[in-house]
């Protein structure tokens, strides 16, 4: 025993003067039951309602949602091991032998290299941004367009 939609507001309780579905009074388009409005004329459709008792809410539009882009580190800062100072080596470097520009202090430049950031480009906007290496594997916002994107190694 199914019942149909043009029904069910016979079988609600409290519900009298409910729209049973049809033509439209007013402009004849065709309207599902249980509506207040029109969604062609916007006539008011259930008769135990008035005009000032019902009340059509504000449009507001939804913010552009963007797309979550990935962003994979191009290099690191890292501290010299013989003067402290901060160095900028590019992650194709990862391997080999490099040389500090302050102190001239040699080290091999793996893993096991104390890393303190991370420098990649926004794939929104293409500004730099440096970002602490807690950072990485998270979703983050670039600073300069907000553009949402999640940071990798």
């Amino acid at each position: 025993m199914s019942s149909s939609v043009f029904d069910m507001s016979d079988e609600m309780r409290g519900v009298r003067g409910a729209w049973k579905g049809g033509p439209c009074p007013r402009c004849s388009h065709e309207m599902p039951a249980n509506v207040v409005h029109c969604v062609s004329c916007r006539a008011l459709l259930n008769s135990e309602l008035t005009e000032d008792s019902v009340e059509v809410p504000v449009f507001i539009p939804l913010p552009e949602i963007q797309i979550m882009k990935t962003a994979k580190a191009r290099g690191h800062y890292v501290r010299c091991g013989g003067c402290s100072e901060e160095l900028r080596i590019n992650s194709k470097y990862i391997g080999a032998t490099v040389q500090c520009r302050h102190c001239s202090h040699t080290f091999e430049y793996n893993s096991k290299v104390e890393r303190i950031a991370v420098y990649t480009t926004c794939p929104h906007c293409s500004e730099e941004i440096r970002a602490s290496t807690s950072y990485l594997g998270q979703n983050v916002a670039c600073r300069f367009c907000e553009g949402p994107l999640k940071l990798q190694e």
